[in-house]
């Protein structure tokens, strides 16, 4: 039993998927950044992309299945050569398709045109922007990203995201700590971001960092791992895990293998039945009620307020 699972056994819960709600795709590994928190491990050296073979085999599905939201990340989600093709097979379905951006991807040559197909299609933009000022995004980021992101939301905001379109970003925490409370730091950047960058935006989702791949690298490398592990524990709120993301969303990795996470998926930990199942061995009726599994790093997505892909869980 792991120190996670000790914890809901404490509180007498159990963590099992609920209805699917949310297919969400990772496409690959490749992305044109390299963030320290990043636990995807993505950088511009990774060439695991999803192929055609797979790609048509998770379009069929979604048009067989028809998910409420077909969820698109990466890696940068757009360096994709089917990124379009799973936008346009969500929108033709009828779901709510989203782009996890990491904004910087459209100052990339060959992408100018991003906002407006993204607009046209009606698609939701969730961006990384970790900080409202140059010097935190760059210590996660890089030099240059503030600047990049910067331009990319104002072309962003040009086309209707941010008034008409949905427009979220995505807040990491700088080091091993817990998010700060979630409305606070919205009304901090919405007023941070409009008084010296005239940009809006509709959401700030705050995200606890995963004790993962490059950010696990750092923990060790500086000393915090024990720290950090212990935070997540002592901090751990069994009022969050009813609205776990693992309930309602199923992860597919770009060679159409299934996990309750993206975080699961990067620790391979593949949903199986006797065998490695891949997206087209199931329906979203065959997953409901099925035990999700679980690790130390679940204790992230449960500490302080709760952690999700669609920010603070309360």
């Amino acid at each position: 039993m792991n120190r996670f699972e000790e914890k809901l056994s404490r509180h007498r819960l159990a963590l099992r998927r609920g209805r699917l709600q949310t297919l969400q795709i990772n496409v690959g590994r490749k992305c044109n950044q390299a963030c320290r928190h990043c636990h995807v491990d993505a950088g511009p050296w990774r060439t695991e992309m999803i192929g055609e073979a797979v790609a048509q085999r998770v379009g069929e599905w979604i048009e067989s299945h028809r998910p409420e939201v077909v969820d698109i990340t990466g890696g940068a989600p757009e360096l994709s050569e089917f990124f379009r093709y799973f936008v346009e097979m969500g929108r033709k379905v009828g779901a709510r398709v989203i782009d996890r951006c990491n904004l910087t991807i459209m100052e990339e040559p060959g992408y100018a045109d991003l906002p407006e197909y993204l607009a046209a299609h009606e698609v939701e933009v969730t961006a990384s922007l970790p900080c409202y000022t140059a010097a935190n995004v760059a210590k996660q980021r890089g030099n240059g990203v503030f600047e990049k992101s910067i331009a990319a939301l104002r072309k962003l905001n040009a086309v209707g995201y941010g008034t008409k379109l949905p427009l979220n970003l995505v807040y990491n925490p700088v080091g091993p700590k817990l998010p700060g409370p979630q409305a606070e730091l919205e009304a901090d950047y919405k007023h941070e971001l409009l008084q010296h960058f005239g940009i809006r935006f509709h959401r700030l989702f705050t995200i606890t960092n995963q004790p993962i791949a490059r950010f696990a690298e750092d923990l060790r490398q500086h000393g915090h791992w024990d720290e950090y592990l212990g935070l997540l524990e002592d901090s751990f709120n069994p009022a969050t895990v009813e609205g776990l993301m693992c309930r309602s969303t199923l992860s597919v990795g770009w060679q159409g293998e299934i996990y309750d996470c993206d975080f699961n998926q990067m620790l391979r930990l593949q949903l199986q039945n006797g065998k490695p199942l891949y997206l087209w061995d199931v329906t979203p009726e065959s997953l409901a009620k099925r035990a999700i599994q679980t690790g130390q790093h679940c204790l992230a997505c449960t500490a302080g307020c709760g952690s999700s892909c669609t920010g603070a869980l309360q």
